[in-house]
């Protein structure tokens, strides 16, 4: 795929993005998607709000968490990795996690975007 097939370049104000309720714990995660799929890309990235969260999934995807507020712990077979703010966590693929928090915003990247289908970009 060439530059020409992706989506152009654009700017995404924080004050504009609308967050939705994500995961089977809507009340817990509200996330916005700032690219991914719909740009014929196949990294991915948005915001991520959580709070009061215990949120159990296995990535399915290379993630990578950067804390921009509040306090944001991953659970792991490996251990628990608590990140404030300016503090990243990354999670290779099939990584079980709990997603845990009482109030956190975060930026995540993920690649492929395209987990959820199966496909490439």
């Amino acid at each position: 795929m060439t530059n020409a097939d992706k989506a152009p370049p654009r700017l995404h104000r924080f004050s504009d993005l609308h967050f939705q309720p994500r995961f089977a714990y809507p009340a817990m995660a509200e996330v916005v998607e700032v690219a991914g799929l719909a740009d014929r890309s196949e990294l991915a990235g948005g915001f991520a709000r959580f709070r009061d969260a215990d949120i159990p999934w296995q990535v399915k995807y290379d993630e990578l968490i950067l804390v921009i507020s509040g306090t944001f712990a991953v659970e792991t077979p490996q251990g628990r990795f608590e990140a404030g703010p300016m503090d990243t966590i990354w999670l290779p693929a099939g990584t079980e996690v709990r997603y845990i928090s009482v109030d956190a915003l975060v930026f995540y990247s993920l690649q492929p975007a395209s987990w959820v289908t199966g496909t490439a970009a």
